[in-house]
C-alpha cells in the first residue's frame, strides 16, 4: 500500500469531521412526510389517504391508523397531492412540497361533510417539478411491477436502458451518454461503483424494489466516484403493521425458470423483513454467435433487514445479504467445436448500518457504514482456444459516511464525508493454445499476481436555493484516489432553473465536473509494468482517473396536465476517457483509458402518466462519441497491443450509436386487465474487424450475424424490436392479491447484433423471439 503525505492529511480531515458528527445519512437525496390527522376537536381520526406524484411515477394508498398518524419514507423530492377522506367528513386535499432530508410534518384537520364537497388539487398540479435544475427520470411501483426481463439479471437495468441517452453494449453492461464503467447504483443509500452487469455481479432482486430515480446530469456533490449515470434503488420500507408477503414465480423462453419469496412483519415502532429469490437459465449472456452455445446460469440469494425507530427522532436500519451466480461464457462456432468451456462465478456478501437523528425541525444528522465482500473466478478446461484462461480476483471494501442535511428559509442544505477503505487481489494466468491465432513473438504463457489497497476519502459540501420561480443548485466535492496511481481533485457543481407558471415550463442548465476512478475489476493487472513482458515495444503506463466535464441544457413542459416533454442537449469532454477491453470473448475485461473524448447528443422524450385509460412514452436520442489513443491499461496480446496503445487517431467509441428510438403504450383495458406494446430502434454500433476477411469471420461467427454487419461502413446494420405484455389482476382484498402477467419480446424474430468483432467489447447478439410468464401473490 502506498501512503503519500497528502493520503495522511486528507484521511485526517476527513476522520475529524466524521468525529465531529456536526459537519457530517447515506446518499439519498430523499425525504419523509409524517401525517397527522384530526377532527375540528383535536381529535385524532383514522382514515384512508393517498398520495401522488405524477413527475416521481408516484402514487400510493395507506390507511392512517388508530393514531392519527402515518409516515411515509424515502419519498423521492418533488411535489405530491395528499388526499385524505373518511366517512362523516369533508375530503381534503392538498399539495405537499418535499425538497430536504428533514422530515416534512403536515397536520391535516377535517372538517364536517356537507352536503356537496369539490375537491380543488388534482394529479396533474404534480406533473412537472417546478424546483429541478437537471435532468431526472423517475421509475415508480407500477413501471417495476409489469416489468418481465427476457434475460435474467437484467431486470432493473432493461427499464434503465430504455431511458433517453441509455445503452446497452455486449452482456447488458449500461452505457449512460456514451460513458463505459461509469454507471453508479445507489441502493438505500449505499453507493455502489463497481461493475453491475450481469457478467461481473449477481443481479439485484427487483422484486424488493420499490421505486428508483435516474439520473444524469447536475449531480449533488455528494456523488462521486463513478458520474456516467445515476441509478437510485430504494426498496420497500413502508411496510403496513402485521405480518405481510409475497411470492413470486415466472418461466419462459431458453428453459427460464425465476423464483422470489418475502415476509414482512411491523408491530410498533419495529419492522422486519426477508426475502430470498433464485434463477436457472439457458440463455444469460449475450452470446457472439446464433446458435446460443454453453450459455447456462443459475443464481440464488438472500436478504434481511431490521429497522427500529427508538423515538420520534432516531431510527436504526440494519441489512445484511448474500447473493451468488454462477454462468459459463458462450462460445464461438470454433471454440464449440473444440469443446471449450468456461465457467465463472460471481459471489458478493453486503452488511449496511444507518442510523438517523433529527436535532430540530431543520437539521437531519445521518451516519452509516457497509462491509461488502466481492469475489470472481473464472477456470477453463483444457480445450479452452485459442487461449486458456484461469482467473481469482476479490476485494473487501469497507465504506463509512456521515452527513448533516438542513433547512432554513429558502435553502436545503447538506454537507458530509465518506471514505472507502478496500483491500484487492488478483490472480490471473493464461496458455495459448492456437498460437497461429497470434503473431510470431507473443507470449505464450502468462502469470499475474498482486494485491494492494484502496483508499479513497471524500467530503462535499451542496445546497439547493428556490427564490420565487429561480432555483439554484450549486456543489463542491474534494475527492481523493489512493490505488494504482495517487491523485486528488476538486469538483464543481452548478445547475440553474426558471420556471414560467403560466406556461407550465422549465428551462434548466448545469455545469458537472467530475473525477471518475478506473473501474476495479482487473485494474491491477491493467496498469501493471509486468505486462511489459508481453510486449516491450510499448511501455506500460497505469490507468489514471478520468476528469470529465459535463454542459447540458433542456426544458420541460407539460401539456393539458396530462402529457409531459422533456428535450435536453449535452455534451461531455473527457481527459483519460475510461472504457474497457475483453480479452477474446472470454468473458475476462479490463480497464483501459483513451487520452481524450467527447460525447455530445440531443435527446427527447414524451411522457403520458396516465390519460384516460391510456399511458406511454415516446423517446428518441442523437449521439455521436469520439475518442482518441493512445491507450493506457487493458490486456492487449499480439500487433493488437502496439498498433491500440500507440495510436493517436480520432475514432467513434464502441458504444457510438447515432440514432435510438423507443416507445411503449399501455391500455387499462378493465379495471382488472392492461395491455402494453412497445417497440425499440437502433441505428448500429461501431465495427472495427482490424483486418480480418471475410472468410475468417465467417468461419468464427457464421453467415447469419455477417449478414448484420455493413463491413463496408464499419457499423453494425440497424436493429428493431418488438414487444407485447398483458396482466390479469385475478384477485384483490385488502393486503391480498393475485396476479398473472405475459410478455413476448422480439415479436418479428429478427437478428439483432449487439457489437461485432469488437476489440473492446466482442461479438454479441441479442435474445430471438422469447415468451415469458409470471404469477404474482401478496398477502
Amino acid at each position: 500500500m502506498m501512503i503519500t503525505d497528502r493520503t495522511v492529511l486528507v484521511v485526517g480531515v476527513l476522520a475529524l469531521v466524521l468525529l465531529a458528527g456536526r459537519t457530517t445519512n447515506a446518499q439519498r437525496a430523499r425525504g419523509e412526510l409524517r401525517i397527522e390527522v384530526r377532527d375540528p376537536q383535536g381529535a385524532v381520526v383514522p382514515t384512508e389517504a393517498e398520495l401522488v406524484s405524477d413527475a416521481n411515477q408516484f402514487r400510493r394508498t395507506f390507511h392512517v391508523g388508530l393514531d392519527g398518524r402515518y409516515v411515509v419514507q424515502d419519498l423521492a423530492f418533488g411535489v405530491y397531492r395528499l388526499s385524505v377522506s373518511t366517512e362523516g367528513f369533508a375530503p381534503w386535499s392538498g399539495l405537499v412540497e418535499v425538497r430536504s432530508e428533514v422530515p416534512v410534518r403536515v397536520s391535516v384537520s377535517l372538517g364536517l361533510a356537507p352536503v356537496a364537497t369539490q375537491v380543488q388539487v388534482s394529479d396533474s398540479a404534480t406533473l412537472l417539478d417546478p424546483s429541478r435544475t437537471g435532468t431526472v427520470y423517475p421509475l415508480g411501483r407500477q413501471t417495476l411491477g409489469e416489468a418481465v426481463a427476457t434475460q435474467p439479471g437484467r431486470g432493473l437495468s432493461d427499464l434503465v436502458n430504455d431511458l433517453p441517452g441509455w445503452l446497452y453494449e455486449a452482456n447488458g453492461v449500461l452505457h449512460p451518454r456514451g460513458s463505459e464503467y461509469d454507471v453508479q447504483y445507489v441502493i438505500d443509500g449505499l453507493p455502489i461503483t463497481a461493475n453491475r452487469s450481469p457478467a461481473f455481479a449477481p443481479s439485484l432482486d427487483a422484486d424488493a424494489v420499490d421505486s428508483m430515480r435516474v439520473l444524469t446530469a447536475n449531480y449533488p456533490a455528494e456523488y462521486g466516484r463513478k458520474l456516467g449515470g445515476i441509478v437510485e434503488v430504494t426498496t420497500e420500507k413502508n411496510v403496513p403493521s402485521g405480518l405481510h408477503g409475497q411470492f413470486d414465480a415466472s418461466g419462459g423462453s431458453f428453459g427460464t425458470a425465476n423464483g422470489s419469496a418475502g415476509v414482512s412483519y411491523s408491530h410498533g415502532k419495529d419492522r422486519f423483513s426477508i426475502s430470498g429469490d433464485a434463477f436457472h437459465t439457458d440463455r444469460y449472456l449475450d452470446p457472439p454467435v446464433l446458435a446460443n452455445y454453453t450459455n447456462r446460469a443459475s443464481a440464488d440469494g438472500f436478504s434481511a433487514s431490521y429497522e427500529r425507530d427508538f423515538s420520534d427522532r432516531d431510527r436504526l436500519r440494519l441489512t445484511v445479504s448474500h447473493n451468488i451466480v454462477r454462468f459459463l461464457v458462450p462460445n464461438e462456432l470454433v471454440q464449440q467445436e473444440a469443446g471449450q468451456q468456461q465457467d465463472i462465478t460471481n459471489t458478493e456478501t453486503t452488511g449496511q448500518v444507518y442510523f438517523q437523528h433529527i436535532i430540530s425541525s431543520e437539521l437531519l444528522l445521518s451516519v452509516s457504514g457497509s462491509v461488502r465482500d466481492a469475489a470472481a473466478t473464472l477456470s477453463s478446461n483444457p480445450f479452452a482456444t485459442p487461449v486458456i484462461v484461469l482467473q481469482d480476483r476479490g476485494y473487501r471494501e469497507g465504506y463509512v459516511r456521515a452527513d448533516l442535511a438542513g433547512h432554513h428559509g429558502h435553502h436545503d442544505w447538506k454537507v458530509g464525508a465518506d471514505a472507502i477503505f478496500n483491500p484487492v487481489h488478483e490472480s490471473l494466468q493464461y496458455t495459448i493454445t492456437d498460437p497461429t491465432q497470434f503473431d510470431p513473438g507473443t507470449q505464450q504463457q502468462f502469470q499475474f499476481l498482486d494485491h494492494r489497497w484502496d483508499v479513497e476519502p471524500s467530503a462535499y459540501a451542496q445546497d439547493q436555493i428556490r427564490l420565487g420561480y429561480w432555483n439554484l443548485s450549486a456543489g463542491l466535492r474534494i475527492d481523493h484516489y489512493g490505488f494504482v496511481v495517487q491523485e486528488s481533485a476538486w469538483s464543481p457543481r452548478i445547475g440553474v432553473s426558471r420556471y414560467f407558471p403560466s406556461a407550465n415550463l422549465l428551462l434548466h442548465a448545469s455545469y458537472d465536473r467530475v473525477f471518475q476512478t478506473p473501474a476495479l475489476e482487473n485494474l491491477l493487472l491493467a496498469s501493471s509494468s509486468q505486462l511489459d513482458s508481453l510486449n516491450p515495444i510499448v511501455v506500460r503506463l497505469p490507468v489514471e482517473p478520468a476528469r470529465g466535464y459535463y454542459y447540458e441544457a433542456g426544458v420541460t413542459k407539460s401539456f393539458f396536465g396530462k402529457l409531459r416533454l422533456d428535450a435536453n442537449v449535452f455534451r461531455r469532454d473527457f481527459r483519460n476517457y475510461s472504457d474497457d477491453d475483453v480479452l477474446l470473448d472470454t468473458g475476462v475485461s479490463f480497464p483501459i483509458a483513451f487520452a481524450k473524448g467527447r460525447i455530445t447528443g440531443e435527446e427527447v422524450r414524451i411522457e403520458v402518466p396516465h390519460w384516460g385509460r391510456f399511458s406511454g412514452y415516446l423517446s428518441y436520442a442523437n449521439q455521436v462519441g469520439i475518442g482518441q489513443g493512445p491507450i493506457t491499461g487493458g490486456l492487449f496480446l499480439g500487433s493488437d497491443a502496439s498498433n491500440a496503445l500507440t495510436d493517436t487517431s480520432r475514432f467513434p467509441v464502441s458504444q457510438d450509436q447515432r440514432n435510438t428510438a423507443r416507445a411503449r403504450l399501455r391500455l387499462q383495458a378493465t379495471r382488472h386487465l392492461w395491455l402494453a406494446l412497445g417497440g425499440e430502434y437502433g441505428s448500429g454500433l461501431p465495427a472495427d474487424t482490424r483486418g480480418a476477411g471475410p472468410s475468417l469471420l465467417l468461419a468464427q461467427f457464421g453467415p447469419e450475424i455477417l449478414n448484420e454487419v455493413n463491413l463496408a461502413r464499419g457499423r453494425v446494420k440497424p436493429n428493431f424490436a418488438l414487444d407485447a405484455g398483458a396482466g390479469f389482476e385475478v384477485y384483490r382484498k385488502e393486503q391480498r392479491s393475485a396476479a398473472l402477467q405475459i410478455q413476448a419480446a422480439n415479436l418479428t424474430d429478427r437478428v439483432n447484433v449487439i457489437n461485432f468483432a469488437s476489440l473492446f467489447s466482442g461479438t454479441a447478439v441479442a435474445p430471438p423471439r422469447s415468451v415469458s410468464g409470471r404469477l404474482k401473490l401478496t398477502f
